[in-house]
């Protein structure tokens, strides 16, 4: 018993040595596969207990028991009918579960259900930078759609079902191409076989320009001043988006990434033709936005879900609800 508790000391300091490396940024973290691990390891020590730990102190317990009543029947044999004895004390303490068992076994159901309900359900997110205002603000918690692309294993990756293809103006998780282990968000906007063209600050699909209205302009707290302000209609709902007019319309500093061929960089911007199983997506602050233009397309192994819900935002309570 005594190796069980510093093997599981041992474990537990490893989990705690993983998260405190990972925030420290001495390492890159994978939360999935933290996660994952947690579930098996506090998994095989609730087996444990159940099937073989618990039955033991029961037996145990059990064994105090039989000892009180053969003693009690002895002594009401030698004619001592009033006993002072209590072993429910003794076994309450034998049948505790011990803290290696605690911290382990204790937080399986726990583990397991944020396990099944953030890989196959709905995933939590924070907004970290502006490159989706005016949709998302920095700080925004949102949650993310699992199944509606199609159920992934977890980890690996793997889809199980197929669900439904991902449509212009989704606002869409993926992990980010160039470094897989991160996780961004943009909007969709071009689709498999798609060209989209986005040259002089218009966008065009097809060869279809995207409606676009002026709406009055955005107000951003954080760096106190306006922005010009639109409206696009990419998919059956419409979104806002910020574009400014005086920013450059080249796309500068884009990386060498899968399928760069099909892009053809100009000053006016640049045109995409959307390969198969790939997808285009871009940030609703159009001048202040990594995407697509810069680092390529997201292929459809890196799609995590479809976000929908902002269920938080600590500086801004109104911020709570559904979004397009």
């Amino acid at each position: 018993m005594q190796l069980v508790q510093i093997f599981t000391a041992l474990v537990l300091a490893a989990f705690v040595g993983y998260i405190g490396a990972w925030y420290t940024g001495m390492i890159e973290g994978n939360f999935a596969l933290l996660l994952f691990l947690a579930t098996v390891v506090t998994g095989c020590y609730w087996l444990a207990e159940r099937f073989y730990f618990l039955p033991q102190r029961q037996r145990a317990a059990q064994a105090i028991e039989d000892a009180a009543a053969q003693r009690r029947a002895e002594l009401d044999r030698m004619g001592i009918a009033k006993v002072d004895v209590d072993v429910q004390e003794a076994q309450g303490r034998i049948l505790m579960q011990p803290w290696w068992l605690d911290w382990t076994a204790g937080l399986f159901p726990v583990i397991a259900a944020v396990f099944l309900l953030r890989s196959f359900l709905f995933e939590p997110f924070k907004i970290p930078s502006g490159s989706m205002i005016p949709t998302l603000l920095v700080g925004d918690l949102i949650l993310v759609n699992k199944f509606t692309y199609g159920v992934r294993l977890p980890v690996i990756h793997t889809k199980l079902t197929e669900g439904n293809k991902p449509a212009r103006g989704d606002v869409m998780v993926f992990r980010y191409p160039p470094q897989p282990q991160m996780d961004y968000i943009k909007r969709v906007v071009g689709l498999p076989g798609d060209e989209v063209a986005y040259l002089n600050k218009r966008l065009t699909v097809n060869g279809q320009a995207v409606a676009t209205t002026s709406v009055p302009d955005f107000f951003d707290e954080d760096a106190m001043r306006y922005f010009k302000q639109f409206q696009e209609q990419l998919g059956e709902q419409p979104h806002r988006l910020l574009n400014n007019p005086d920013a450059p319309a080249f796309v500068q500093g884009a990386s060498q990434f899968a399928y760069r061929d099909n892009c053809r960089y100009s000053i006016e911007g640049v045109v995409c033709k959307v390969p198969e199983g790939h997808y285009f997506l871009m940030g609703d602050n159009r001048d202040n936005s990594l995407d697509s233009r810069y680092w390529g397309f997201v292929p459809d192994a890196n799609i995590v879900g479809k976000a929908f819900f902002v269920w938080m935002n600590f500086g801004n309570f109104k911020r709570i609800g559904p979004f397009h």
